[in-house]
């Protein structure tokens, strides 16, 4: 297993587990669409090591709401690296009804500390306890994911979003609608894309 976080000393035990987890993925990607087609050639890269990036940039963090949880990408691949974490929980917000079963497939399977939420974003605020931070990977335009972000977000809880190369495009788009700090993390995995943290997110006024 290769990527940032993964070749710095993760234990066998989480190392059985990444590896339990992209077995199972293949399966059921077979069956239900949980990434693109083009990206299933290279799942360990482009997918498990490049969801890891965010432990890398707030290792402390140790719950976690991913909005828009799909095939586990970045939720799952942090609930595995936090496995045996103290107090660690991460909930994934999924309105697929697929996808939430392959979740809840290997949260049960690889005993995750882990909760499915099978609701719209919209439908679990107030639901879910405050998290260390918020993250998300290609769920919607930046705009409408801060959007759909800010009512988990406060003065401590920072959001981690992935982008890709219009990164920059999207972050302007998002200046019109909201104000707020911004430190862009490259990605040591796919040249040209980053993480967006975010934090201190206000809407601007009408």
């Amino acid at each position: 297993m290769t990527g940032p976080i993964l070749d710095k000393g993760v234990s066998r035990e989480t190392q059985a587990r990444l590896t339990a987890f992209e077995a199972e993925f293949m399966k059921w990607a077979s069956r239900i669409n949980l990434v693109a087609p083009s990206t299933m050639n290279d799942v360990r890269q482009r997918h498990i090591a490049d969801s890891a990036q965010i432990l890398d940039i707030a290792p402390e963090a140790r719950t976690i709401i991913d909005l828009g949880s799909g095939g586990g990408f970045p939720g799952l691949i942090l609930a595995i690296l936090l496995a045996d974490a103290p107090a660690s929980r991460v909930d994934l917000v999924e309105s697929n009804g697929k996808k939430c079963a392959f979740l809840r497939h290997i949260i049960r399977s690889l005993s995750l500390n882990a909760t499915v939420h099978h609701y719209r974003i919209e439908d679990i605020i107030g639901s879910i306890a405050r998290p260390d931070i918020v993250t998300a990977r290609a769920l919607a335009p930046l705009p409408l994911l801060m959007n759909l972000a800010l009512p988990h977000l406060g003065q401590n809880v920072p959001a981690f979003f992935h982008k890709g190369r219009d990164h920059e495009q999207e972050i302007r788009a998002a200046r019109g609608e909201f104000d707020f700090d911004l430190l862009v993390h490259p990605s040591r995995i796919d040249a040209g894309s980053v993480i967006l943290e975010i934090r201190n997110v206000a809407p601007l006024a009408a």
